[in-house]
């Protein structure tokens, strides 16, 4: 063999070599249990046993990672979708299946396939989001849960209140959402007001987005509404002042100062002049909207954290801290107050405050107005209202649901002309969304929302009903998308 052969030979030998050190050093990458055998250091006097279970350990732990890491790859595109493979619940598989349209009694998935997850879980939410919160709430609304599926899974499926899906997130605030509404007569103007003392006035039509963050409370903003025109708005905080918002330019037009915390505000449904306020200090006030003057004065016998309207302007229903609701008769041209009647919802022993009082001018079960009152004790009532008896309160059913610890809100639903029932609408500390029948003795809850992962503190409905908005001890801000109501033919 000449000298060429022999370097010819030995190059060949390098190169053969290198190309087997290069596929060794792969295979230590993609194979985990040679993987897990260098990450295992094996010092010489080391326990064999401990290195054996080490090493097992660390060989399942290194296939696990590469066998997410080829589900990542089949079904996702993005690090939002592996965080959320990897954090996706037990019945993951079964929720891919396809599936009907959501109805409390076949609680639907808002997603049907491996597709529409990937490209779910990959969603950015609106600008000024959080992108961990906002992927933890994804993941938690991939399949909504009712809790009579369990209960009664032969049950007939009722078209009342079942959902598609969520509309839309606003995650940008930072502290509990206290209160939130739509806009007067209005299906796109949304507003929450929140513990750092900010209200933000939002669109929820396509794109959704904040268009005006109200900006001078000191304290938590304890409720606000908005006037006939959505052009203005009236707050109500705990740092003791009222203030009058002009939402198109985004400025504070008027401070009213006074001694205590203000817990709720309402204008006056028929004149808008006039600015009703319930205070911590026992007293419910009528203000002058324009001048910011006191118009009127009554004391109850405890603080008044809720009050609502009639439709009519001519009563206000007032619930103090110790369960007693005040019906109020109002001069709509004068803006005095004078006393009607006081209705007691619990006994002396257990005194609980009101953290809901709403109006509504029909009901199907009572053929006329009624008013939902609710308590910090958990004690939702239903009652008809006697408008031709100076707004005399009749108890109608009430619900017995789990004490609240914090100020959390309820709301009528919708009105069905098909449907018969008393729906209601309530946030819950287990971070769900419920919906009640209150003229169910049994089963009462018909239908229960899942995507918050904090207690659920407030909710409202927008005028053309087919949407609802929830706020969380978080920040976040949910608006869901109701499933249109098929007519009978």
């Amino acid at each position: 063999m000449t000298d060429q052969t022999i370097d010819k030979c030995s190059s060949e030998g390098v190169n053969d070599d290198h190309e087997n050190n290069l596929k060794k050093k792969t295979d230590i990458t993609e194979d985990p249990e040679t993987f897990s055998c260098v990450l295992q250091p094996c010092p010489a006097d080391s326990d064999p046993n401990y290195i054996g279970i080490r090493r097992i350990l660390l060989h399942r732990k290194a296939q696990s990672g590469v066998l997410r890491r080829k589900d990542w790859r089949c079904n996702g595109k993005g690090y939002v979708a592996y965080r959320n493979f990897i954090n996706r619940p037990d019945n993951w598989v079964n929720s891919q299946m396809p599936s009907r349209a959501s109805t409390p009694g076949n609680s639907g998935r808002w997603i049907s396939s491996p597709s529409q997850l990937s490209l779910a879980l990959e969603m950015e939410s609106w600008p000024g989001s959080k992108d961990l919160r906002e992927s933890q709430t994804m993941s938690r609304a991939v399949s909504f849960t009712n809790s009579s599926d369990f209960e009664h899974p032969r049950r007939k499926a009722e078209p009342a209140y079942s959902f598609v899906g969520m509309h839309c997130i606003f995650d940008e605030c930072k502290s509990m959402v206290t209160v939130i509404k739509f806009g007067h007569m209005s299906s796109d103007i949304l507003a929450y007001g929140a513990t750092d003392g900010t209200i933000a006035v939002c669109t929820v039509s396509e794109p959704p987005s904040i268009m005006k963050k109200l900006i001078g409370h000191s304290k938590d903003v304890t409720d606000f509404d908005f006037s006939l025109s959505n052009q203005y708005i009236a707050s109500s905080s705990l740092d003791k002042t009222v203030r009058v918002w002009d939402i198109a330019k985004g400025l504070c037009i008027r401070v009213i100062y006074g001694v205590t915390s203000q817990l709720c505000i309402r204008f006056h449904p028929v004149n808008n002049n006039f600015l009703s306020v319930g205070n911590a200090n026992r007293e419910i006030s009528v203000f002058n909207f324009s001048t910011g003057r006191l118009i009127s004065k009554i004391v109850v016998d405890s603080e008044v954290p809720a009050l609502d309207y009639d439709h009519t302007g001519q009563f206000i229903f007032c619930g103090d801290a110790q369960g007693s609701i005040y019906t109020l008769k109002v001069n709509s041209r004068q803006g005095t107050l004078s006393r009607s009647h006081r209705t007691k919802t619990s006994s002396s022993k257990q005194k609980s405050e009101f953290t809901t009082i709403e109006y509504r001018s029909f009901s199907l079960m009572t053929q006329g107005p009624v008013l939902l009152s609710l308590t910090r004790d958990g004690s939702l009532s239903f009652f008809s209202v006697s408008l031709e008896l100076q707004g005399y309160l009749t108890l109608r059913c009430s619900l017995k649901l789990a004490p609240r610890l914090h100020s959390i809100r309820a709301s009528f639903c919708p009105l069905l002309s098909l449907e018969k029932g008393e729906y209601i609408v309530i946030g819950s500390e287990d971070a769900s969304v419920y919906f009640y029948d209150l003229t169910r003795p049994k089963n009462t809850c018909v239908n229960k929302l899942q995507g918050h992962g904090y207690p659920v503190i407030a909710v409202a409905w927008n005028h053309g009903e087919n949407l609802l908005a929830s706020s969380d001890f978080g920040g976040t801000v949910i608006v869901w998308k109701r499933e249109k109501t098929k007519q009978k033919t």
